[in-house]
């Protein structure tokens, strides 16, 4: 890394537990999640949470899986209100029933963000492998009922993006402040099922104007953010505001992580809080200093007038891709590796007219028994 000084890592991301009741296949997790030991304690997240405050973090998420699966939500919750987070429970919304939420509105809990996977009972169910539609929107209802705010999350791909008019107007309808309709970025089960989710340009152009005229037609009644893809664009974004610069994430294990994604990086440890504190894990492992600035860049990203702007792009779509953590992110237009990208955008464009995944290529499921088969495999 450069000579610059290390700020706090101002967000915590307490990844509580990998278990999840929804089968998502453009889920996050880490593809083997259903072998990894088992998740910290009480007493060790509330350590974390001291840790992580005393460094200078203000923002605590709640995560996983599904965070609701932890009985001692509210205690964490609670720790965190006490030490001064702002706290944010990202939800399936499996588990908050009316009791729930009041026992977490008591506890101190700021903000709850419920994700759906479409706006009809049927294409969500489907996504999530589950039949949770209707629990969604009861789960809606509690969290106004509760005086939170109503954020909503979508996550957005080829088999829902062209519903974009009735997912913002479902949003609308149950009253969200918020909607974040987030682009599938593609690692873990959603670079495994990339090229059944991966949008065509079209697709991308026809949302983003229903989007627009959302806004228009909305005002200030309800935020909309449409978050583009890396593929399409050509340019490289600056991957969580930069490795290492204020973003932490403690997995359900204790290892602490500069980004959620990036434990499947090949030549990096990544220390766990069982063993250090958050102060060192910070400041001075390898692991959150690799990457950090700019002075491990190779070309052609170290003599890019961008790479302050961008750091270098993202480093686990790198190894995705690329197949070194340390090559430039190939979805920008000036890496050696941009073709690859370049290729499988051209497959989904000549896919437009597919209205379900190619059926050699079937769509693989986040479920255990899913995950342990590809542990097997990495592991043969």
């Amino acid at each position: 890394m450069t000579g610059a000084t290390i700020g706090p890592p101002l967000w915590l991301l307490a990844e509580l537990t990998y278990r999840c009741p929804l089968h998502c296949v453009f889920c996050y997790n880490p593809l083997d999640f259903a072998a990894q030991p088992e998740e910290l304690s009480t007493d060790d997240w509330l350590r974390v949470l001291r840790e992580g405050r005393e460094l200078g973090a203000v923002q605590c998420g709640l995560s996983g899986g599904e965070p609701l699966l932890r009985d001692d939500l509210e205690v964490i919750v609670a720790e965190a209100r006490r030490l001064g987070y702002y706290t944010n429970l990202l939800t399936s919304g499996v588990g908050l029933t009316e009791q729930r939420a009041a026992a977490l509105k008591a506890a101190g809990l700021d903000h709850v963000q419920l994700s759906f996977q479409d706006s009809t009972r049927e294409m969500n169910d489907f996504l999530s492998h589950t039949r949770t539609f209707e629990l969604k929107n009861r789960v809606a209802k509690i969290i106004k009922a509760q005086g939170w705010p109503m954020v909503m999350n979508v996550v957005i791909h080829r088999l829902n993006i062209d519903h974009i008019d009735r997912i913002i107007g479902m949003a609308a309808e149950l009253g969200a402040e918020y909607l974040e309709l987030a682009n599938t970025q593609y690692y873990s089960w959603a670079f495994l099922n990339r090229d059944q989710l991966l949008p065509t340009r079209e697709q991308l152009v026809r949302a983003e104007a229903v989007t627009d005229d959302w806004r228009r037609k909305l005002g200030e009644r309800m935020r909309l953010f449409f978050v583009a893809p890396d593929y399409h664009e050509g340019r490289a974004k600056k991957c969580v505001n930069g490795w290492g610069s204020m973003f932490l994430t403690v997995t359900p294990d204790g290892t602490a992580l500069p980004c959620h994604t990036a434990k499947m990086l090949p030549g990096l440890s990544f220390p766990n809080v069982r063993s250090a504190g958050l102060r060192e894990i910070w400041l001075e492992s390898e692991g959150f200093n690799r990457y950090r600035g700019t002075g491990w860049m190779k070309e052609p990203c170290a003599s890019c007038e961008h790479k302050e702007e961008d750091l270098g792009g993202c480093r686990c779509q790198a190894w995705l891709i690329a197949h070194d953590p340390a090559a430039a992110d190939p979805v920008c237009r000036k890496s050696p590796h941009h073709a690859r990208v370049q290729e499988a955008v051209e497959r989904a464009e000549r896919g437009e007219h597919v209205a379900t995944a190619p059926v050699e290529h079937p769509l693989v499921f986040r479920e255990p028994a899913a995950s342990r088969r590809l542990a097997a495999a990495q592991s043969d």
